[in-house]
């Protein structure tokens, strides 16, 4: 039979002896990956295209407000019959 044994992971790898990640590693990548998104979030609202992005939605949120307010009076006039 060959030999299967399997090295164990350095100490402070982030991995236990199974080769099962620990929590702590487990919530450093995530907590990593949660603060490069939020970096580019802040970074694509920056350049021209994102501004212009976030102008759009602002208007088309503007345009939405108003029609519904506009829909809204008109089913509150009185019939004139």
């Amino acid at each position: 039979m060959p030999d299967e044994s399997v090295a164990e992971p350095p100490l402070g790898s982030g991995y236990n002896e199974s080769g099962v990640p620990t929590f702590e590693s487990v919530q450093e990548k995530i907590e990593t990956r949660y603060g490069t998104a939020l970096g580019s979030a802040e970074l694509d609202a920056e350049t021209p295209e994102g501004r212009t992005v976030e102008e759009q939605y602002d208007a088309r949120q503007r345009a939405a407000a108003e029609r519904l307010n506009e829909i809204r009076a008109s089913m509150h006039k009185p019939d004139q019959s």
